[in-house]
């Protein structure tokens, strides 16, 4: 195939142009074009800025699936303060077929129950971010999209030395449990082992020193993701009866975190709080004490980070220069119109014709032209 010259394929091409080109005679200006013009160009450059954004930003996926994963232990990472020293108090977790006690992993520490003035703004603080999120339940994606920015969610240290006495008993590690429903529980004297289950020794301690106002700084299930906040970290229960009993019903649920910044499997949970006095002569019987019950979820969630692709984005962009441009000349030309029939009606009247159309009109109407009186008839 020979090529064809290149004057011949400037003119293929000219021919092949399928926009309509409009002389620049036949266009008519007006004011009111132009400042529909200006409104157009500024809503397309506005709207075409906040589609850039939207395009830059990003979103979280939630896809769900059943959990089949049941061999794998759970980690359950514990941090709490509870009201009364260390010797009087013990913690251990126990599932829900009373096979396995586990209490070797949680630490105990004497520490001041009272806050110092930073550890107060910090639990002030986490505690405000805890209320938008019951509220705005949006914001935790954010928390998913910024895990590596944010600031330690762990209580700081004091920055003082406590003078105090440290009447307070801080327990605090992690412990591997099987995934099913189980019990942890803090409550008076130490947990004894035995194979027939197990047994606190509380005889030894006096009942009024049982004080279980305590401090959940944190509380968690899985491995350790920094910047997660979870539902009872900082929540703070404050009792002036002995005989108190908290009660906490979790529901984990196994999550699977994909982001641009980050790839772990962690856990999510829900939490519903009860508390109660102990008071046998009433009938409201138990064990004065600290009760989180947990029960892991059967589905997994899987939480993935996506963006907009340049192809939807340069469609959407298309979709909103066309849109303005279309929308903007038809309200421009039925505005016009509009205003054309309303002076219309006050200025010449109601389909009242114009001069220079009734005297064409008249024309047309005399089919035989008058002859002069000098000329002959036949």
């Amino acid at each position: 195939m020979r090529r064809l010259p290149r004057r011949k394929t400037i003119n293929l091409v000219r021919e092949l142009d399928a926009f309509p080109k409009v002389s620049e005679s036949y266009v008519e200006t007006s004011a009111s074009g132009g400042t529909v013009s200006l409104i157009a160009f500024s809503a397309m450059i506005l709207l075409a800025i906040l589609e850039f954004f939207v395009y830059r930003d990003t979103w979280m996926k939630y896809e769900y699936e059943v959990d089949k994963d049941f061999s794998s232990k759970l980690r359950i990472n514990l941090d709490i303060t509870v009201a009364m020293k260390c010797q009087h108090v013990g913690a251990d977790i126990l599932d829900l077929a009373e096979t396995m006690i586990m209490s070797n992993g949680l630490q105990y520490e004497s520490v001041v129950f009272d806050l110092t003035p930073q550890q107060r703004l910090w639990q002030r603080t986490l505690s405000l971010i805890q209320n938008r999120l019951r509220e705005e339940h949006a914001l935790q994606e954010v928390l998913y999209k910024t895990l590596l920015k944010g600031g330690p969610t762990a209580l700081p240290p004091r920055e003082d030395v406590a003078v105090e006495p440290l009447s307070a008993c801080r327990i605090h590690g992690h412990a591997y449990v099987n995934k099913v429903a189980g019990n942890l529980h803090i409550t008076v004297g130490k947990p004894i082992h035995h194979p027939q289950g197990h047994a606190h020794i509380a005889a030894f301690v006096s009942h009024d020193t049982y004080n279980f106002s305590h401090r959940i700084d944190h509380l968690s299930f899985g491995e350790e993701v920094s910047g997660i906040i979870n539902p009872l970290d900082g929540t703070e229960k404050i009792t002036f009866n002995n005989n108190q009993m908290f009660q906490y019903f979790i529901t984990v649920v196994p999550t699977r975190l994909n982001t641009y910044k980050i790839s772990t499997d962690t856990h999510q949970f829900s939490v519903t709080e009860r508390e109660r006095v102990i008071n046998h002569a009433a009938g409201s019987h138990g064990v004065s004490g600290i009760f989180v019950k947990y029960d892991t979820s059967s589905l997994m969630v899987t939480v993935s980070e996506q963006h907009m692709p340049l192809w939807q984005f340069l469609v959407r962009l298309c979709g909103i220069i066309g849109g303005v441009f279309s929308t903007t000349g038809m309200l421009h030309r039925l505005v016009g119109f509009c205003f054309d029939v309303i002076c219309c009606r006050f200025k010449l009247g109601v389909y009242r014709p114009r001069q220079g159309v009734l005297l064409h009109n008249q024309m047309n109407n005399h089919q035989t032209p008058l002859l002069p009186e000098n000329v002959p008839q036949e």
